[in-house]
């Protein structure tokens, strides 16, 4: 009866942390959603707010707060990486919260420039690919980590190229970069969501020994993580396919 009772436990405690990785995937998509959310709201009240908008843009350009609002989000998530284990739970949700905030405000610009159709029609087309690419990802069997080292060498040729042409002003190049970034954040969502499968998979087989404000913590990166490539995918899509007002 021992020899059973012992075993009915066993099958117990690795039905519960089976679950660990499951309920660890929905907490990343959970709070990337939430920060879309976030951001689509600041986006929306900032671009149909002129009062708040004179306070980041004035008739010389941008004004010491816009200019604070386009590169805080970079410091935070700088913040958040170096300082993951540092600090509690509830400071990290307010970071992410504030960087998604901050990310809103930035693309309300974006709704000033170009149509709302055009936005509408390229978001509904980012959220198919990232779909597609994210259920892809988490299906696959090919190792897709050997990728990495390549598409994050890509990005950061794509980010210097883009502060490039921001001084030269070069449509074709914007044009080109547009195809670029498409392809590049495209096979990042893959990259990615096996990652954070592997990362859950990696707390079934360590359950006990990370605590589970921990594994909380490494839900917020990877909601960062999935944001951000989707951010960039659909700004990339917006460099092909928007119409400007």
């Amino acid at each position: 009866m021992e020899q059973q009772n012992y075993q009915y436990h066993n099958y117990e405690v690795l039905g519960e942390d089976k679950t660990l990785s499951k309920r660890f995937f929905g907490n990343v998509f959970m709070w990337m959603f939430v920060a879309l959310a976030v951001s689509a709201a600041a986006a929306y009240f900032f671009a149909s707010t002129p009062s708040f908008m004179s306070y980041l843009v004035a008739e010389k350009g941008f004004t010491v707060l816009g200019y604070v609002t386009i590169f805080a989000p970079i410091g935070l998530v700088l913040l958040m990486g170096a300082r993951m284990q540092k600090l509690s739970y509830t400071s990290l949700i307010g970071i992410f919260l504030l960087y998604s905030l901050l990310t809103g405000v930035m693309l309300s610009f974006i709704l000033l420039i170009y149509t709302a159709f055009s936005i509408a029609i390229c978001f509904v087309a980012a959220c198919a690919i990232f779909g597609v690419m994210a259920f892809m990802g988490y299906t696959t069997n090919v190792d897709l980590s050997k990728f990495g080292p390549i598409l994050m060498a890509g990005v950061i040729g794509l980010i210097v190229v883009s502060v490039i042409n921001m001084f030269l002003g070069s449509p074709t190049l914007d044009y080109i970069l547009g195809f670029v970034g498409v392809a590049i954040f495209t096979a990042l969502t893959a990259y990615k969501v096996q990652e954070i499968k592997r990362i859950g998979q990696g707390l079934d087989e360590d359950g006990n020994s990370i605590g589970d404000e921990d594994s909380k913590k490494l839900a917020i990166m990877g909601a960062l993580s999935l944001y951000i490539t989707f951010i960039n995918l659909f700004l990339s899509l917006l460099r092909l396919f928007g119409d400007r007002r």
